[in-house]
């Protein structure tokens, strides 16, 4: 970030192991190596606790994948992920049915309390367009406790609230309105380089089919889904589902475009982060992911840095060859730095979050 300065999180250790974290069985080795002390307290806490964890980043900063791999590492009984965006997307099915449509206004209705009608809040949510959420704070409120009043009572870890500054102090009592009374809160801040984001969307590619995505620079697939176009001279990704043999994934619409498409929405992303940086009385657990290049030796191991793959063809052999260096990025501050995996940023998550709780 431009405005803030997050600390430099350390997950190399003195004992040199190396794990290949695309590999399940490895992954799991790797956090107990570096983690493994905080991964049964936390599971212990969890067992008779709960709290909820405020996801904060920009767009397209790996919310949701952080979320979802410590649910994995930590165990998914106690623990659940709810997306505020993956909430409202999915209103358009129940606003389509007119049983669940009704049902929806009558929960409005019974629990809502704002100045705009629910006739209106049901209109924003039908006509709401992708660039963001057209619904009132208070209704969007409601909307979260209709859903949450669904899960029995876990851990919460919450991707996309607050969206907006006021939503921010709305957050710091959001545990009473959803009958987490006793329950501490924290925000987990996530900082990622516009430059990193910027290539995630220039270079992601997706199934028309199924909808999975890949990244043509940053994730290379199994070889046998990489293809080459011999006439056109360029290589593309088929989807390596088994219900979509032979797919060509494609770049969405828009796409080249990288963060040009989404510069208010990321300014505001980071308003976000500083004031939520700002507070008193709420515990931070602070993720970088990005390290700068002449300090990465210190701070973390080779194989936790992000690769980046590219393809060369060998017509003797007509195979493809996948070559992989490390990934080098501007960070916001213009200094050369590797973008770094998802693991390591989970095990500082993990390591400071049960430092919050005194674990």
């Amino acid at each position: 970030m431009k405005t803030v300065q997050f600390p430099i999180f350390k997950t190399k250790t003195e004992k040199e192991q190396i794990f290949d974290l695309s590999n399940p069985e490895e992954q799991r080795e790797y956090f107990m190596a570096k983690a493994g002390k905080e991964i049964e307290k936390l599971r212990d806490y969890m067992e008779h606790n709960t709290f909820i964890a405020y996801l904060m980043g920009k767009k397209n900063s790996g919310k949701g994948t952080y979320a979802r791999l410590f649910i994995d590492v930590v165990g998914g009984k106690n623990v659940a992920h709810f997306s505020i965006g993956d909430m409202v997307r999915g209103l358009d099915a129940v606003l389509a049915d007119k049983e669940q449509k009704a049902e929806l206004i009558d929960f409005l209705n019974k629990n809502y309390r704002g100045f705009v009608s629910v006739d209106d809040i049901i209109k924003a949510l039908e006509s709401r367009d992708t660039k963001g959420l057209s619904v009132p704070d208070e209704a969007l409120l409601a909307l979260v406790k209709r859903e949450i009043s669904k899960m029995s009572k876990k851990t919460l870890l919450i991707d996309g609230f607050p969206r907006n500054l006021d939503q921010v102090s709305y957050s710091l009592y959001f545990r009473d309105l959803i009958d987490y009374r006793e329950d501490p809160d924290l925000f987990v801040l996530i900082d990622v380089p516009e430059a990193v984001i910027d290539e995630r969307i220039r270079y992601r590619v997706v199934c028309p089919k199924c909808h999975s995505i890949n990244n043509f620079k940053l994730h290379s697939p199994a070889k046998e889904c990489i293809r080459y176009d011999e006439q056109k001279k360029e290589f593309y990704f088929v989807c390596s589902r088994p219900g979509c043999k032979e797919v060509r994934m494609v770049s969405k619409e828009g796409d080249d475009l990288g963060i040009k498409a989404i510069k208010d929405r990321l300014e505001m992303d980071e308003k976000l982060i500083k004031q939520a940086f700002s507070l008193y009385g709420i515990p931070k657990v602070l993720l970088r992911n990005s390290i700068p290049k002449d300090m990465a030796d210190k701070y973390v191991d080779k194989y936790e840095i992000t690769p980046e793959f590219s393809y060369k063809w060998n017509n003797e052999t007509k195979e493809v060859q996948i070559l992989k260096k490390p990934w080098i990025v501007p960070n916001d501050r213009g200094v050369p730095s590797y973008g770094l995996l998802p693991q390591p940023m989970v095990v500082a998550m993990i390591k400071q979050i049960a430092e919050v709780f005194s674990l």
